[in-house]
C-alpha cells in the first residue's frame, strides 16, 4: 500500500459540480423523500465518519438523535480542513457543505478507500436541512453554522446558506474530529422521525466491517428524567465476529469462523465464513463499507476462487469433485479498493471488471493457507462432507426438477388454473396479486382490472422454506404455482428477463394467520428469487382495517392512529366497521382501497440491509421459538410494516 498521507489541507478538496437543484429533485440525490431519504442524509455524514476510521484516522464515532428531531455525528479523525480552499476563496468546510460532490475523496493520497464516492457528499444534507451546524476539532475549536429559509423579496427557497464563514473560536482543545448537527427539513420529507432500529443496525454492521472501531449510538427522545437509550458496537473480531453473528440460531459445522486477509493490486480482501446445517446458502458482500447485494465482480472472483480451492481440499482428502460451490452457512467478502463503479438497479452492484482476479486470487491463497493448518484439517473435513451432501441434494434436486417440468407439461392447466391471468401482453404493466384464501381470491377477481391484473388465490398456506431442501421446496404445489405463474425460474436459474409479472403484490388479511403467510412468501422470495426483491418488484398491498361512514360519507382507515383522523372527518354520527378479513370486503370495497392504483397503498419491499434481513429470517421462520414470539409481540399490530420501508402510492 502507498504510505499513508497525514497531511489533508483545503487544497485537496477537489469540487465536481455545485449544489443547485437539490431541493428542487431531492428524490434525484436521495432517492426519495419517504423514510429511506431521510435516513440517507444522515448515511451521508455517517459515511464520512467511516472513511476516516477505515483510513486509519478514527476510533470511535458517536451519533446521537435528539428530541427536536435532529441527529449529530462525531468522529475522532483529523477533522475538516480548515484553511482557504485556493480555487473558492473560503474555507474546506465552507466548501464541503456547499459544493456538491466536493471533498478529499477524488485525490487518492487523502483517503485509502473511501465509501463516500457511493453518495452524494454531506452537501446533500445540508440543503435538505432545517439548519446544520459543524465543529471541527484541529487544536482550537472551528464553528460554522447553515440554514435553509425563504428568500422574503423573492420567495425563492434558498439551501444551506452559510450564516457566516468558518470562525476560529480560539478555544484550545485536545480534541480531533469533527461534529455534524443537523436537523432534517419537515417541509421536504413526508416523515422526520429517525428509526432507531434502523439506525443501529447499520451502525453495528459498520462495527463489524471496520474491526476494531467504537460505534456508540444514544437516543435521547426518551421521557423527561429517563436516560437516553444507549447502545454501543466494537468487533475486535470484524469478519469473524459478524459470521457468528449471522449464525445465530442456526447449528454451525465448526465453532470458529475461518478467514483470510490479502493484499491484491492495491485491493483490500477480507473474508470470513463458517458453514452451518442449513440447505442455503448466505454471501454478504460489501466495497468501502458499502453493501453490495446484486453481488458484482468481487462476488464472481470470490465464488470461482472458493470453488477452485474447496476442490483442490476435497482432492486432497480423496473425496469427490465437486464443481459447484458451496456456500452452506454465513460468509462475508470485504472488499476495499479506489475509484469504485457502482450499478444495477439500486446501484449496489460493483461494477469494476479488474476487482475479479484479485479477489479470485486472494480467496485460493487463502483457503490454501487455511488448510496447510492441521489445527484447521478437521474443519475443511466437515466442509468437505457438507459439499458432497450439498451434491446429493442438488441431484435430488434436478431430478425433482424434472419431474415437476415434466408434470407441468402433462397439468400445467391445472397448475396456472388456479391464476386468472391478465389480458395484457407487457409484463413491464402486468400486475400479479397473490392473495390469501379462495374467497378472497374470488372477490379480487371480481374487482380487478382484467387488462393487467391477475389473481392468484392461494389454497393453503405455503411451505415455509427456510427449513427445507430444494427438492422438498418444488415438492409443494403451491410454491410450484407460484413458480409457473411467474415464468422466470428460480434459484441460480431464475431469469429477469422471463418474469411475466413486474409487479408481485402479496395481499393478505391484517392478522396473525396474514402475517404468517407475508413472512412465508417474503421467505421463499428472498431463497430462491432475490433479484425479485433487490429490483423492486415485491409489493405488500396494505387493505383497510376500518370503515368510517355516515349516509353519503366514507373513509377508510389503515390503522389505529389514522382511524381517529377519519372518525373526526366524518364526524358526528358516524358508524365503524372492523374488517377481519379481505373475504368481508365487497369487490367495490376491494377496489377503490387496495386495487385501484390511483388509490391504493403498497408497501415495496427492498433489502435495506441484507445481512439483517437474513437475521430476521432466521429469527422468525427457523427453529428458534422465543425469537419468533418475540418477534411477533412486536408486531401485533400486523397492519403494520417496519417504518423503514417507504409506504408508496404505485
Amino acid at each position: 500500500m502507498a504510505e499513508k498521507q497525514t497531511h489533508y489541507n483545503a487544497e485537496d478538496i477537489k469540487i465536481l459540480e455545485g449544489l443547485d437543484a437539490v431541493r428542487l429533485r431531492p428524490g434525484m440525490y436521495i432517492g426519495s423523500t419517504g423514510v429511506k431519504g431521510l435516513h440517507h442524509i444522515l448515511w451521508e455524514i455517517v459515511d464520512n465518519a467511516i472513511d476516516e476510521a477505515a483510513s486509519g484516522f478514527a476510533t470511535r464515532i458517536e451519533v446521537r438523535l435528539y428530541k427536536d428531531g435532529s441527529a449529530s455525528v462525531e468522529d475522532n479523525g483529523r477533522g475538516i480542513p480548515t484553511d482557504i480552499h485556493p480555487k473558492t476563496g473560503v474555507s474546506g468546510v465552507e466548501v464541503v457543505f456547499t459544493q456538491l460532490h466536493a471533498g478529499g475523496k477524488f485525490d487518492e493520497h487523502n483517503y485509502s478507500f473511501s465509501g463516500g464516492l457511493h453518495g452524494v457528499g454531506a452537501s446533500v444534507t445540508n440543503a435538505l436541512s432545517e439548519w446544520l451546524r459543524v465543529e471541527v476539532y484541529r487544536g482550537t475549536v472551528f464553528k460554522m453554522s447553515f440554514r435553509s429559509y425563504k428568500d422574503p423579496k423573492t420567495g425563492k427557497m434558498l439551501s444551506g446558506i452559510p450564516d457566516g464563514h468558518l470562525e476560529n473560536t480560539k478555544q484550545k482543545t485536545d480534541k480531533r474530529g469533527t461534529f455534524v448537527h443537523f436537523k432534517p427539513d419537515a417541509s421536504v420529507f413526508d416523515n422526520v422521525a429517525f428509526n432507531f432500529e434502523a439506525v443501529s443496525k447499520r451502525l453495528k454492521e459498520l462495527a463489524f466491517l471496520n474491526k476494531g472501531l467504537e460505534i456508540a449510538l444514544f437516543d435521547e427522545r426518551v421521557p423527561e428524567g429517563k436516560s437516553p437509550v444507549a447502545v454501543n458496537y466494537k468487533f475486535d473480531g470484524g469478519l469473524h465476529d459478524f459470521a457468528e453473528y449471522l449464525n445465530e440460531g442456526k447449528t454451525p459445522l465448526y465453532q470458529e469462523p475461518i478467514g483470510y486477509k490479502a493484499e491484491r493490486d492495491g485491493i483490500l480482501i477480507e473474508f470470513a465464513i463458517q458453514h452451518t446445517t442449513e440447505f442455503t446458502e448466505s454471501l454478504f458482500s460489501f466495497v468501502n463499507n458499502i453493501p453490495t447485494p446484486e453481488g458484482g465482480y468481487h462476488e464472481t472472483g470470490f465464488r470461482t476462487g472458493l470453488t477452485k480451492s474447496l476442490n483442490d481440499v476435497a482432492r486432497s482428502l480423496g473425496a469427490l469433485k465437486d464443481k459447484d460451490p458451496n456456500l452452506l452457512g454465513a460468509a462475508i467478502l470485504s472488499v476495499k479498493m479506489k475509484n469504485v463503479q457502482f450499478e444495477g438497479q439500486t446501484k449496489t452492484k460493483l461494477g469494476n471488471p479488474e476487482a475479479r482476479v484479485p479477489v479470485e486470487s486472494a480467496t485460493v491463497e487463502g483457503i490454501a493457507k487455511l488448510f496447510e493448518d492441521k489445527k484447521l484439517r478437521s474443519v475443511f473435513e466437515e466442509i468437505v462432507k457438507k459439499a458432497q451432501g450439498a451434491a446429493k441434494v442438488r441431484i435430488a434436486a434436478r431430478q425433482a426438477k424434472e419431474v415437476a417440468r415434466a408434470k407441468n407439461s402433462i397439468d400445467n392447466l391445472t397448475l396456472v388454473g388456479k391464476l386468472a391471468s391478465c389480458t395484457g401482453k407487457k409484463p413491464e404493466l402486468n400486475e400479479l396479486f397473490i392473495v390469501e384464501g379462495d374467497s378472497a381470491g374470488g372477490t379480487a377477481k371480481q374487482a380487478r382490472m382484467r387488462q393487467y391484473q391477475a389473481i392468484l388465490p392461494l389454497r393453503g398456506k405455503p411451505l415455509n422454506v427456510e427449513k427445507k431442501r430444494i427438492d422438498q421446496v418444488l415438492a409443494n404445489e403451491e410454491i410450484r404455482t407460484i413458480i409457473s405463474a411467474l415464468g422466470a425460474g428460480y434459484g441460480s436459474d431464475f431469469n429477469m428477463d422471463d418474469l411475466k409479472f413486474h409487479k408481485v403484490i402479496i395481499l393478505s388479511d391484517a392478522d396473525q394467520d396474514g402475517m404468517h403467510i407475508r413472512c412465508i412468501l417474503l421467505t421463499f422470495f428472498f431463497r430462491y428469487m432475490r433479484e425479485l426483491i433487490n429490483n423492486g418488484n415485491v409489493y405488500i398491498g396494505m387493505p383497510p382495517l376500518y370503515k368510517v361512514y355516515k349516509k353519503d360519507v366514507t373513509e377508510y382507515a389503515y390503522d389505529d392512529t389514522e382511524l381517529q383522523k377519519k372518525i373526526e372527518i366524518v364526524g358526528k354520527g358516524y358508524q365503524i366497521q372492523r374488517y377481519k378479513g379481505l373475504g368481508e370486503m365487497s369487490a367495490e370495497q376491494l377496489w377503490e382501497t387496495t386495487m385501484d392504483p390511483a388509490r391504493r397503498n403498497l408497501i415495496q419491499v427492498n433489502i435495506e440491509d441484507a445481512a439483517e434481513a437474513e437475521q430476521m429470517v432466521t429469527a422468525l421462520m427457523g427453529d428458534r421459538v422465543e425469537a419468533r414470539k418475540e418477534f411477533l409481540a412486536q408486531n401485533a399490530n400486523f397492519n403494520k410494516v417496519d417504518t423503514f420501508i417507504d409506504r408508496v402510492n404505485i
